[in-house]
């Protein structure tokens, strides 16, 4: 029996891959240093997995950026306008991040989650000129290295129907550029093939989505034309179910099938029973995007009789790349013992393969019997249950969900409160975390610092930043996040029924990486989490400061949620918890709360059809935290990377008075889903992009500013950059508000 795996992390067990990123942005080391590290990472992953019962190690699957990004530059599919004399390594990195100076003033390519995970992906521009260019020396050069070491390995790389789904693109009907993707594909399984790997991973996880007509046939004509190497193919599906495409399926020309059993639950049996029967079948039978320990015997009780059929065909994995998990659960000292026993990261996870694949093998479970039972003893633990919770979300009513009035009400009753202009100028929050602000954090964290210290250094930092949004000219200000590490890490520190880690990090995007709180029990708010920080900043100025609070989706969707209840029941206690802070920030007089929801989205199940009843609770667990304010107390809310069309109905539903979106990279096309449904309330599309160093020009910014206009009323319209500001310089932040806000004067002027 083969166990094997999709994926790995890449950013090292302390985040090294990132470091060396950063560092080599800055001109700190050389290119020779960065691709050193990224060897020397690579290797380390791979040694992990073979010696926690690995038996094919995946190759392909390690990215200094994103595996799109890296499967763009392989195929040579590089906009015309980062096409220049630069290497191929400084074009990957100005795709995702940008670039100015020199031969281009570029803006970046889109960046959006990848299928429902909290992992951004560089989006492929592919138009009618685009020529392929194929360059396979980085994934060559890979599995060499592996097979060099002495591993047996698997290359992945991401199926040319996938890739071609995901990409943007200016033509007319994409598919037709299908044939000259597979041309490309063709030349890179054969070189695959040339190096004599027994299988080849071709990752098509659109099939677990429900799609048309013309994309089913996409996938048909794809592994029709593709002609078989000496290499077999696996065919990996993930994130959900394909049963729904079953006919489709199983007449793909293909060598094996992997099959996700943990995303969606179902009777996998009847549908591996209508594969081919030389199909290798591999189940993803571990969780690869939580935290918790697989409950092996289960696991074991539910694939034997599939056991007994497939023989040496059945292989077992993870149900999608560890791309999505922590690294190693043995680098936390500081987690309460019985709740790290629930626990199991990557290492962790390869390990649990191995031991089920031993106790089918020899029809012993006396090992994973043993291994799953805090697995068990979890489900009846103190630490998971709160009467108190429970009896509070059994109260709800209707009411507790709707505002008293409706929008145009609240506005004019908000407007005669606040006062603003036209076009008022905000930001989405966060400032620039500089390196002192961390450090003192980390002094506090460590008990350097007193709470007295600490409280002193985070309100000298707030008074800064509000003198300085004062000189800039902003409208309305914000405290600027200088005690917060991340938006959603900040509240599970604070909440009952979460843990925070120490190494638990895993990757959102690029460097960028994020330590997800585990949420093991129901969730309660002990004691107020932002009001102290909010007040003091708001009595520093007469303009309006704006409260910024992490909703319930998101703060679950950007954690690792218990398995034991529906994911419904976590949105509405994380509800409730915000909902008490947002009553305790009202009472204080703020009368601006920003309730950011960038998640909604990627939380929403991937099939079509499941959608309306995830966005009828996930509403409500939004609503129940505003809901009870009065109408003068104006909510905000924040999405980011979305398809709005997709999503458009639901933010109606949500009924925030204003509303602030990522719009700045499409150029303002994601409003053209406001000529299918019209937006009601305020609308603030992001102007300029905070992902790049750029800084944009007034007339960018007001040229972006008309382009809304078209779609809604100047006076619902509210101007601010597309996402928090905290990995960002203060010279190009200043800079670029300074020009924010001297669009939105000079077209108050014009109008």
């Amino acid at each position: 029996m083969i166990t094997h795996n999709l994926g790995f992390p890449r950013i090292g067990k302390k985040r090294e891959l990132k470091k060396a990123l950063e560092q080599y942005w800055q001109k700190k080391i050389s290119k020779v240093d960065l691709l050193d590290q990224a060897k020397q990472i690579r290797q380390e992953n791979w040694q992990t997995q073979h010696q926690n019962g690995v038996n094919l190690v995946p190759v392909g699957d390690f990215a200094l950026y994103d595996q799109v990004l890296s499967t763009s530059i392989m195929l040579g599919i590089v906009p015309k306008r980062f096409q220049s004399n630069q290497s191929v390594l400084d074009t990957e990195f100005a795709i995702a991040r940008g670039q100015s100076g020199g031969e281009c003033n570029c803006a970046a390519s889109d960046m959006t989650k990848w299928f429902d995970t909290n992992y951004h992906y560089i989006v492929p521009e592919i138009t009618a000129s685009t020529e392929i260019c194929i360059d396979t020396a980085a994934l060559v050069g890979q599995v060499k290295e592996a097979k060099s070491a002495g591993y047996q390995c698997k290359p992945v790389i991401i199926g040319p129907v996938t890739y071609l789904y995901l990409a943007k693109s200016t033509i007319e009907d994409k598919i037709t550029f299908l044939p000259k993707l597979l041309e490309a594909y063709q030349v890179i399984l054969d070189e695959l093939a040339q190096l004599n790997c027994e299988w080849i991973q071709i990752d098509e996880p659109i099939l677990t989505l429900e799609l048309n007509e013309q994309w089913q046939h996409a996938l048909t004509t794809t592994y029709q034309q593709l002609k078989k190497t000496s290499s077999k193919w696996l065919l990996a599906t993930y994130f959900g179910r394909v049963d729904h495409l079953s006919n489709l399926v199983s007449k793909l020309n293909v060598d094996g099938i992997h099959l996700d059993t943990v995303a969606e639950q179902g009777n996998i049996t009847e549908f591996v029973y209508s594969l081919p029967n030389d199909w290798v079948i591999s189940l993803g039978v571990i969780d690869g995007r939580n935290v918790w320990k697989s409950d092996l015997v289960s696991i074991y009780q539910r694939i034997s009789p599939l056991l007994n059929v497939l023989g040496s065909r059945l292989w077992l994995a993870p149900s999608c790349s560890l791309l999505h998990s922590p690294i190693d659960v043995n680098l936390e000292k500081n987690l309460n013992e019985e709740v790290k026993s629930w626990l199991a990261f990557a290492v962790q996870k390869c390990n649990e393969l191995e031991l089920l694949a031993f106790a089918l093998k020899s029809k012993n479970t006396d090992d994973i019997t043993k291994y799953s039972t805090p697995v068990l003893q979890s489900l009846v633990s103190e630490k998971r249950n709160n009467n108190k919770v429970k009896t509070a979300i059994s109260a709800l009513s209707t009411a507790d969900f709707e505002r008293a009035s409706r929008f145009e009400q609240r506005q004019e009753i908000q407007q005669r409160a606040l006062g603003l202009p036209l076009y008022p100028t905000t930001t989405i929050g966060s400032f620039p975390q500089t390196g002192d602000i961390r450090a003192t954090r980390a002094k506090w964290k460590r008990e350097e610092l007193s709470d007295v210290e600490y409280q002193t250094a985070i309100k000298s930092e707030i008074a800064s930043v509000i003198r300085k949004q004062e000189q800039i000219g902003l409208d309305v200000l914000v405290h600027g996040e200088a005690e917060r590490n991340d938006m959603v890490e900040y509240f599970g520190e604070q909440l009952d029924g979460c843990a925070i880690t120490e190494f638990a990090w895993v990757q959102s995007y690029g460097s960028r990486c994020v330590k997800p709180p585990i949420i093991y029990g129901d969730v309660s708010r002990p004691q107020p989490m932002t009001t102290p920080w909010i007040s003091y900043a708001n009595s520093l100025s007469e303009k309006p400061v704006k409260a910024m609070l992490t909703g319930p989706i998101t703060i679950m969707s950007w954690s690792f949620i218990r398995n034991d209840i529906a994911r419904e029941q976590v949105a509405k206690q994380i509800g409730l918890a915000i909902k008490e802070e947002v009553s305790d920030l009202a009472d204080h007089g703020i009368g601006i709360i920003q309730i950011d929801e960038p998640a909604i989205k990627e939380a929403m199940p991937l099939k079509q059809s499941q959608w309306a009843k995830y966005s009828q609770w996930a509403t409500e667990a939004f609503r129940l935290c505003s809901a009870h304010v009065s109408d003068e107390t104006q909510i905000h809310s924040h999405i980011c990377y979305s398809e709005f069309n997709d999503i458009l109905a639901s933010l109606i539903d949500l009924d925030a008075d204003v509303l602030t979106i990522e719009t700045s990279r499409s150029n303002m096309e994601v409003l053209e889903a406001f000529e299918q449904l019209t937006y009601p309330n305020a609308l603030g599309p992001g102007v300029y992009d905070i992902h790049s160093a750029n800084i944009p020009s007034i007339e960018w910014i007001k040229d972006l500013i008309v382009k809304a206009g078209e779609y809604l009323p100047k006076e619902r319209i509210w101007v601010n950059p597309d996402c928090g500001l905290k990995t960002r310089a203060w010279p190009e932040t200043e800079a670029a508000l300074k020009n924010l806000v001297k669009a939105a004067q000079e077209l108050r002027l014009e109008n």
